[in-house]
């Protein structure tokens, strides 16, 4: 593939996520991926808080901390932005398949792209109303802190495929 022009250079892309990534290797293995990503454009990672949930707490609880999270998550999304909300029940997307997203969006002159990772709760009605897509990881289910740190290695191996740059498989 050619090299990227700077126009299609100029596309954000975010990965925001509720909840601190807490675990130090974790946190390493994230730094790590941004740092290498760097070098293909404008990548950032945006963290919201999250609440704390009381043991045994209802479904209707569960649904207001879902929302309330998913409230700070869409103060920082901008109109124009393509929001792709991670979730269990969402498409799945092969590596290819996602380098390939993201180039079809830089080719559009899309602005910004934004990844949303929700706590350990998910994410709440509010934020799947609001995305222009849902993405699956995968079948299973994983702790949220851990799937940003494989979406920001999907992200990584994606734009390699999309540089026409050797990526183990």
């Amino acid at each position: 593939m050619a090299p990227m022009g700077e126009r299609e250079k100029d596309m954000q892309i975010a990965v925001m996520a509720v909840g601190k990534l807490r675990e130090k290797p974790l946190r390493q293995m994230a730094d790590e991926y941004l740092k290498r990503l760097s070098r293909f454009g404008r990548y950032e990672e945006i963290e919201v808080p999250d609440l704390p949930e009381r043991e045994g707490a209802s479904s209707a609880e569960e649904e207001r901390i879902r929302t309330r999270e998913g409230e700070a998550l869409l103060q920082r999304l901008r109109p124009g932005d393509r929001v792709v909300a991670l979730t269990i029940p969402g498409r799945q997307r092969s590596s290819p398949e996602l380098a390939a997203e993201l180039q079809e969006a830089r080719n559009r002159g899309q602005g910004r792209m934004v990844f949303l990772i929700g706590g350990s709760l998910g994410l709440g009605q509010n934020v799947l109303a609001r995305a222009d897509a849902e993405m699956s990881m995968s079948r299973m289910t994983f702790p949220h802190q851990l799937a940003r740190v494989m979406l920001l290695e999907q992200l990584y191996r994606a734009e390699k495929i999309n540089a026409g740059e050797r990526y183990h498989k």
